[in-house]
């Protein structure tokens, strides 16, 4: 009988050994993940019995919460809707939560734990729970500048500040009404949610950090200029062979530069030349010489292949693995696997502004408390200094005449009494597809206050020189005029 009683024993201790190991990893280790994960209901629905915080820009309520009148006693709304959209996300009743709604939802709710005393506090005064406000690095001006410049085209354009990481503008384009998730009708919400998912435009991707990423065609090319500069066996007047096609080798691929031609005249281009009129033939030849290892070292220490929270989340871009000379050549001009994020691009941009450091971009400029004080403000962080601040300084100045001479590809984006420094990248995504088109740059060169990024999706079989330049330059006067 004391055998079997032992064993009986045993198994309920380690039942309750078990029980007690789950619940502690649930409520403890596991708490805030569960917590924050948009699939979880019930966080939801309380959240709907708290006043929620609101985000703000400039001082101004992007997304708030208002007395609903029903059930749920509070239901949030979106002043500007889809003009913000690609920032705030949504927060809604079935369809869970994106965006700063999602990467600040503890502040927003009231949950996190540096609240937790003055929600003890509401509790005792029996006050009504409210979540603390979240207040944007974005500039109106240049949000709503960014938004008119992209139009109707599908796309994204992101504004940086080179000396802070602040984030001044980010539009994605198809976009969403918020507004069209927000109500406390269930199948109300769950039918527009899902019109939004079934859309082929993608309106619910942020494309200026996520969904399907981009070549970035010839805005690559300011990575390798920096790249080879960072050797100290290249300058600006280094030379390359100068013929009108190059076949890559072991591959029966031909290249060409854009227009069909050499890259300007005589038997040798330089790298100066080779930027400002965009060749692709001089970048593949300079790749091949430098290697898949250097180059790929310079851009990942621009940003490619690394995780970034912002602190929404944001998809890695990428520096891919190569296995030969000829995928070196295609991926020095930002084709082959090569892909980006218009973040990226305005990264990389940002740190050549600001001499060779990049900082960390960054969304959110403070928290605020109930009672209007600021529970926690924005810090400026480095995050990586990819080339030296000669490198960079000589890179400026080379993007600064891609925009500056009459023959540059940028010379769209020229404002009169300004030095810009920018660069366009026409991408090629398939035979018979449509182009990717880019601009990406920063001004005033010697004092830079923007960097940007553009980008336009199914550009058709033109290039960026007459689009995206412009829209890249409207944005930077933008930031110019404040």
């Amino acid at each position: 009988m004391i055998r079997p009683f032992r064993r009986v024993t045993l198994v309920v201790f380690g039942m309750f050994v078990a029980l007690m190991l789950a619940s502690t990893l649930i409520q403890g280790v596991f708490a805030d993940e569960l917590r924050q994960d948009p699939r979880n209901v019930r966080t939801t629905l309380q959240g709907y019995d708290v006043r929620r915080g609101s985000i703000l820009v400039a001082g101004e309520p992007i997304a708030e919460s208002v007395p609903s009148g029903d059930m749920y006693q509070y239901k949030r709304v979106y002043p500007q809707g889809p003009l913000y959209s690609s920032v705030t996300g949504y927060f809604t009743l079935n369809a869970g939560r994106t965006g700063i709604e999602s990467a600040m939802n503890d502040e927003l709710s009231g949950t996190s734990g540096s609240q937790f005393f003055d929600t003890l506090n509401r509790i005792i005064t029996g006050q009504s729970p409210q979540g603390d406000s979240v207040q944007l690095t974005i500039d109106p001006k240049v949000q709503q500048a960014a938004w008119d410049a992209l139009g109707d085209y599908r796309g994204a354009i992101v504004a940086i500040e080179p000396s802070t990481g602040r984030i001044l503008a980010m539009v994605s384009k198809p976009t969403f009404d918020p507004n069209s998730l927000t109500g406390t009708d269930g199948s109300a919400v769950d039918a527009a949610y899902q019109a939004l998912v079934d859309d082929p435009g993608k309106p619910l991707d942020n494309r200026a950090i996520a969904g399907d990423e981009y070549h970035p065609g010839s805005t690559f090319k300011v990575v390798m200029s920096a790249s080879a500069l960072s050797t100290g066996s290249y300058t600006t007047e280094s030379t390359f062979p100068n013929p009108a096609s190059l076949q890559l080798p072991q591959s029966s691929a031909v290249i060409t530069n854009a227009s069909g031609t050499q890259c300007g005249p005589g038997d040798q281009v330089s790298l100066l030349n080779a930027l400002v009129l965009s060749c692709n033939i001089p970048f593949a030849e300079l790749g091949m010489s430098l290697g898949r290892q250097q180059i790929g070292t310079t851009a990942q220490a621009f940003g490619f292949n690394k995780e970034l929270s912002i602190p929404l989340k944001v998809t890695p871009s990428i520096w891919p693995t190569l296995q030969s000379d000829a995928q070196t050549a295609l991926a020095s001009f930002g084709q082959e696997d090569v892909r980006a994020t218009p973040l990226q691009i305005a990264m990389v941009s940002a740190a050549v502004a600001n001499h060779g450091v990049l900082m960390k971009p960054q969304l959110v400029d403070s928290v605020i408390a109930p009672d209007l004080s600021v529970r926690s403000g924005f810090s400026a962080e480095q995050w990586a200094t990819p080339v030296s601040p000669q490198v960079a300084d000589t890179v400026r100045d080379m993007m600064v005449q891609v925009v500056s001479r009459p023959d540059g590809t940028s010379h769209l984006a020229a404002i009169p009494g300004v030095d810009v420094a920018g660069k366009t990248g026409t991408a090629e995504n398939g035979p018979g597809d449509p182009y990717t088109l880019w601009f990406t740059g920063f001004a005033p060169a010697n004092d830079p206050q923007v960097a940007v990024a553009v980008v336009v999706e199914d550009g058709g079989s033109g290039t960026s020189y007459d689009l995206t330049a412009p829209m890249g330059k409207q944005v930077i006067e933008a930031v110019l005029n404040r």
